[in-house]
């Protein structure tokens, strides 16, 4: 199955550096692959383009960040007739691929491994279209660093809303 879906990320924001740094939320477009080894037992592969963030420092902005967040879950999907829920775990690694935070004083770690929960349902529209809802919380946080130093972790722990189109093969 291939979907394509329009993902709204609102970034929970928990940080411990004393900066009281936040990063923006966004809307992304959002491609995944998921190959059944059975009729209920998939693996997905989650992919998008790279992500610009506006980084604010309590509320002021002080530069900004890209990340490229591939995810794999393994999922189950319920045997009903029509509609295809399913429930989704597994793993993310967040690759921080540049930063401009305050001049480039301030640096994240290179990148971030967390868990990810989903749940979602494929509805059919016709033939082997299905219209998708999806539901994810991917664990993300980052060291902040400034001349060599940690400052402390920044935890963006988005909870991603998405929408979309799935061709079933």
């Amino acid at each position: 199955m291939v979907r394509v879906r329009a993902v709204n990320l609102a970034s929970a924001n928990t940080d411990s550096t004393g900066l009281g740094l936040t990063v923006s939320d966004i809307v992304l477009p959002e491609v995944d692959f998921s190959y059944f080894f059975t009729p209920n037992i998939a693996v997905e592969l989650i992919l998008t383009v790279p992500q610009q963030h506006d980084v604010k420092s309590k509320g002021v902005k002080i530069g900004t960040i890209t990340e490229l967040p591939p995810t794999l879950l393994a999922q189950y999907h319920f045997p009903m007739n029509g509609y295809k829920p399913y429930v989704g775990a597994g793993i993310n690694y967040t690759k921080f691929t540049t930063s401009d935070i305050a001049g480039g004083s301030v640096t994240p770690d290179a990148g971030s491994w967390g868990g990810a929960l989903q749940a979602g349902v494929d509805i059919p529209l016709s033939g082997n279209m299905y219209f998708n809802f999806d539901v994810k919380k991917v664990w993300i946080a980052t060291n902040i660093n400034a001349g060599g130093n940690s400052l402390g972790t920044l935890r963006v722990d988005p909870l991603l809303v998405g929408v979309g189109i799935g061709w079933r093969f």
